[in-house]
């Protein structure tokens, strides 16, 4: 017998565990997302402690060890959702991992990648033609549209701000940005110091600051979509 390979090994305990313990077989996509959520700030968390630690050293091992332990976790949690979709006759593992092939072959037609019958697809651009541009062929309305609402307010805040910049918007607030953020250190840990004072300081004066950068991201998001609106095309300048 041939020994299995881990994604196969990790795919047969999954098979029994969902024949055989009730609590995996009574698992659904709804009952496993907040678990999946939990496990993506673990992982988050991990890899800060290993940021937090010097290269080479007893702690960078251990902290590393965590990263993988939590990568496991989530890769369980992607093969879990597959056996549940398999068995709704929705789509299987194998398809999944095609899935995320074909995207990636499509969004890098500037380099030679392998296509799902193991030909190589050959280069078909120059040059690499922009993330959010790609993203907009496949059917998007806004180059917003991938960032998801159920964010945290801080991180949905930099993937807006990444996401616009990429297909050339300038915000019309930026001036106003500029004039409050001169005086703003340019190393991270001062800068994060200065983040944390904010909040300290919005909270005592009553304002919840997630909140209120809630907020400040749909104002953005709306003036994202005033400026793809007043394009000729609908694509702003893309």
């Amino acid at each position: 017998m041939n020994e299995p390979t881990p994604i196969e090994r990790l795919s047969d305990i999954l098979d029994i565990l969902r024949h055989e313990c009730p609590w995996d077989r009574a698992q659904t996509f709804e009952s496993l997302r907040y678990l999946t959520i939990e496990e993506v700030y673990e992982l988050s968390d991990a890899i800060l402690s290993l940021q937090q630690v010097a290269d080479g050293t007893d702690d960078a091992v251990d902290a590393a060890a965590d990263v993988k332990k939590e990568l496991g976790d989530l890769l369980m949690h992607v093969l879990f959702y597959a056996k549940i979709a398999d068995d709704n006759g929705y789509f299987s593992f194998d398809e999944v991992c095609h899935a995320v092939c074909d995207k990636l072959v499509s969004r890098h037609p500037h380099i030679a990648l392998p296509l799902r019958d193991g030909t190589l697809r050959p280069p078909i651009a120059d040059r690499h033609p922009g993330w959010e541009r790609l993203k907009m062929r496949e059917g998007r309305h806004s180059v917003l549209d991938g960032v998801p609402r159920a964010l945290p307010s801080l991180v949905q805040a930099v993937r807006l701000q990444e996401k616009a910049e990429g297909v050339g918007y300038t915000d019309p607030a930026d001036d106003g940005r500029r004039q409050l953020l001169e005086r703003l250190p340019d190393d991270g840990t001062e800068a994060g110091d200065l983040l944390f004072a904010w909040v300290w300081r919005l909270r005592r004066q009553g304002v919840n600051a997630d909140e209120a950068l809630a907020l400040a991201n749909r104002r953005f998001m709306q003036r994202v979509a005033l400026w793809e609106g007043q394009s000729a095309d609908g694509e702003g300048s893309f």
